[in-house]
């Protein structure tokens, strides 16, 4: 157990350090840095120094919160911890200034201690840091002091700033297209950031979105309950979000458009992985494979450089798919005994035998080896091609749909039962009747096959294909989509989807530190949000089960009493 009774300092000390060594670390590595080229407030903020605070606050607040639960002062454990943190950011500055550490750590440089410094010189700037990082936790401390709804009132506006400001590029070149009313909201922009008016304004419209809402006189709906919960489908809201989904592209132009492709391809590869692990349990790390299948099927039967057919798209689609869940059925035959680790180190071998196989000579006639194929059809409809990144959008929105429509039936239906039941445990469900080997692959090839439509549609979106496209990073990138959004969660996906791929093509400069953005968030959803940013019920109850038990066993203790 947690020991609460070590002195309130200690406590605030030794999380001030651990944030401390966070943040110096972030700086070492050039994250700081190059975060700082963009600016969050023109002329006030930037990036990367948005990046320490956020890593000081985030210490003040664990620190202060500490505090509170064991009754004691908030704001004076913010302050110490948030102190620590500048201190340890203070001492790698005079520490630089002294010894010059570019032959360990290259990215100590002037440059990252100017910024560190506020640009006000080694010892003043040093003690600068101290005394904003106690700032910083003293103002995060007492937060808890304030209402729930204004706290997180407070916090959202700040997170609000942060996001609009970071997203500055993109919004102003999107709202330059909108004709007349673009010069209303440029204001609101100096340069590739938010200017002060901007970020005051923002932040005055979270606070009085939050204010009439709290007085009932707004009503945010609820995400719309399963069929099943409700009864029926609220079409209309189906039929507000479609509409909206198909002026995207026009609206946000051909940039966004191609963000958005992504989105989709890795949307609809999510939904087939989502079938394997988030409904049968099945940890699959090869998933890739079936990605790769569907497109280099698509590339044999489409593209002139190979010789084998000239099918049309639409002709070799459902041949590219079959064949997809063909490799997945045979993949799943020698692991129908196989559990837990056992089934990923499988299946990554089997993603990276897919892979090595068409780099390989030896099906270079067939494969392309290296050299990749080139020439893949294009799916047309009459006289109309989809041919840029507008159209491939809505031909990817059509197979979501599709794939979504399919998982929600599967859910819903005996197998998708049979699926979760293996899921909670393989020794339950096959004592109560349910055939393991036919639940397990028919999973393999549901997933396989919308993992293989996603390729035949990144075959035609590319016109091309090479094996370094089909590497592992696709699998991690896929599975990590689905823990962010939910496990087992159909609209997970998506917001799994939008967090970890369609920002990061946002933001392509800072495209070096993904995978290290990747873990941080992995590790703080794993502990403070295991269900995921938007869970299915049934997980979240699971999650959650012995959340009530504390209380449930005290009711019953007094009963006995």
């Amino acid at each position: 157990m947690r020991n609460y009774t070590e002195p309130n300092w200690q406590q605030a000390l030794k999380i001030g350090v651990a944030g401390g060594g966070a943040a110096v670390l972030l700086a070492l590595i050039g994250m700081v840095e190059v975060f700082a080229a963009r600016g969050v407030i023109s002329g006030v903020i930037s990036l990367g120094q948005a990046l320490l605070l956020i890593v000081t606050f985030a210490c003040a607040y664990a620190a202060a919160r500490r505090a509170e639960t064991a009754g004691r002062s908030s704001v004076a454990a913010g302050a110490l911890a948030g102190a620590m943190v500048g201190l340890l950011l203070a001492l790698l500055v005079i520490f630089g200034s002294l010894v010059d550490l570019r032959e360990i750590f290259i990215n100590a440089s002037d440059n990252l201690y100017a910024l560190l410094t506020f640009g006000q010189g080694t010892y003043l700037g040093a003690a600068l840091l101290v005394v904003v990082g106690a700032l910083v936790g003293a103002l995060t401390g007492a937060l808890l002091l304030l209402s729930p709804a204004v706290r997180n009132t407070i916090l959202m506006a700040l997170a609000y700033v942060v996001m609009i400001g970071l997203l500055s590029d993109l919004l102003r070149l999107i709202i330059l297209g909108w004709g007349p009313i673009s010069g209303v909201f440029l204001w609101l922009f100096t340069g590739r950031a938010l200017s002060i008016v901007g970020a005051l304004v923002i932040a005055g419209l979270v606070v009085l979105f939050s204010v009439l809402r709290h007085r009932g006189l707004i009503t945010v709906p609820r995400p719309m309950a399963p069929a099943r919960a409700r009864g029926k489908l609220d079409w209309r809201r189906l039929a507000i979000l479609l509409v909206i989904l198909l002026a995207l592209p026009p609206v946000l132009g051909s940039y966004m458009s191609e963000v958005l492709d992504q989105v989709g391809l890795f949307v609809l590869m999510g939904l087939g992985l989502n079938i394997v692990v988030g409904f049968a349990g099945l940890l699959d790390l090869g998933y890739v494979a079936f990605f790769a299948i569907g497109a280099y099927v698509m590339a044999m039967l489409t593209s002139p450089e190979l010789g084998f057919a000239q099918l049309s798209w639409w002709a070799a689609m459902p041949i590219a798919v079959s064949v997809a869940v063909l490799f997945g059925i045979v993949l799943g035959i020698p692991v129908l005994k196989v559990r837990g680790d056992y089934l990923a180190i499988i299946t990554l071998g089997f993603g990276e035998i897919i892979r090595l196989l068409a780099l390989s000579d030896a099906l270079g006639a067939f494969t392309g080896g290296a050299q990749g194929v080139l020439g893949i059809a294009k799916p047309t409809i009459g006289s109309f091609v989809f041919d840029n990144q507008v159209k491939i959008y809505y031909l990817l929105l059509a197979a979501c749909l599709l794939a979504a429509f399919v998982s929600v039936r599967l859910r819903d239906s005996r197998m998708g039962r049979a699926w979760m039941a293996m899921r909670e445990d393989e020794d339950v469900a096959q004592a109560i009747g349910i055939n393991l080997v036919t639940t397990k692959l028919l999973a393999f090839a549901a997933g396989a096959a919308f993992s293989g439509l996603s390729g035949t549609i990144f075959a035609a979106k590319l016109g091309s294909i090479y094996p370094h496209s089909f590497g592992l990073l696709i699998s991690i990138n896929v599975l990590a989509l689905i823990i962010v959004g939910g496990m087992g969660s159909i609209p997970g996906v998506v917001v799994g989807a939008l967090a970890l791929v369609g920002l990061p093509e946002l933001l392509r400069e800072f495209a070096e530190f993904r995978l290290l953005v990747y873990g941080v968030v992995l590790v703080v959803m794993m502990l403070y949000r295991p269900e995921g940013l938007w869970p299915e019920a049934a997980h979240k109850r699971e999650l959650h089960s012995g959340d009530a038990a504390p209380a449930a066993d005290v009711q019953i203790e007094v009963k006995t009493v």
